[in-house]
């Protein structure tokens, strides 16, 4: 832990960091709340970083701005519905259009 960069801004840290804490914490090297109190956070959001660790595994911290790769799959499949669904509209103008009776 010495030595490693752990703070983004204020109060945020590194992804390396914060699995370094949750490491530390699961070896049962340290208390929860020692650790809480030494770095300058609530018990509660280590606890919230072992949840998440113990959910998402080694993507869990992507950073600001960044998704986890099965959220960032999920935004892309979003995106494709809307634009097939756009697609699908104008064909049915288009259809319609072109089958009326020519006279």
């Amino acid at each position: 832990m010495e030595g490693s960069v752990k703070l983004i801004g204020k109060n945020r840290f590194t992804p390396e960091y914060k699995k370094e804490i949750i490491k530390l914490v699961t070896e049962g090297r340290k208390k929860i709340s020692e650790l809480a109190k030494d770095i300058g956070v609530t018990s509660t959001s280590i606890r919230r970083w072992m949840t998440q660790y113990s959910e998402y595994g080694k993507d869990v911290f992507p950073g600001k701005g960044n998704l986890r790769p099965e959220d960032e799959k999920i935004r892309k499949l979003l995106h494709e519905n809307i634009d097939l669904k756009e697609e699908n509209e104008i064909l049915k103008k288009a259809v319609a259009i072109f089958s009326r009776d020519v006279k």
